[in-house]
């Protein structure tokens, strides 16, 4: 008699068929790229660190990303806030680096999810350097997204109710030395 686990593979927890992971080539690549990063540096660091040296990574694996790339929120046609992606890799996959000594919670992923429903990417990964052995997930966009505008403003920076005349500059005392 054969377990559960290998007649209902295609199946979820829920008894839902599983959908495809898109990606998963690419996604492999960054989880090696964020695996020789943690080898190399190890835990400790703070994730400014991980993100450039993961940022060294992603390129010398012939990958194209942007870093701290802005997304515009909006909420009823009405800007709201901008999100910052750590790196949005070959224009398909939102990553999300930390660097805490506890393990990933459920917030870090909904984290990760408001980036997918902003961007429309159909797979994130989530990285934390900051344990001895490097933890990653991978997340899937929910299939409904109701509402996540309103979830997602958690995580949107707000200067005032005016959009940043230049969106890299998150810190209103910058934009104010600036002028």
């Amino acid at each position: 008699m054969s377990s559960s686990a290998e007649t209902d593979s295609s199946m979820n927890k829920d008894g839902e068929a599983k959908r495809p992971i898109m990606h998963q080539d690419l996604t492999y690549q960054i989880i090696g790229a964020a695996m020789r990063v943690h080898n190399q540096l190890g835990p400790g660091h703070k994730e400014v660190v991980y993100q450039r040296a993961l940022s060294s990574a992603l390129k010398d694996a012939d990958l194209s990303f942007e870093e701290e790339r802005p997304v515009e929120l909006t909420f009823n046609g009405e800007w709201v806030g901008l999100l910052y992606l750590d790196h949005y890799v070959e224009d398909a996959v939102v990553v999300e680096e930390k660097a805490l000594s506890h393990l990933l919670t459920d917030e870090e992923v909904a984290q990760v999810i408001t980036y997918l429903a902003a961007t429309g990417a159909p797979v994130g990964l989530l990285f934390n350097f900051g344990r001895s052995r490097l933890e990653y997930k991978r997340v899937l966009p929910p299939t409904k997204f109701d509402d996540w505008q309103v979830r997602a403003r958690r995580y949107a920076w707000r200067p005032g109710d005016m959009p940043p005349s230049n969106p890299f500059i998150r810190s209103p005392s910058v934009v104010e030395r600036a002028e």
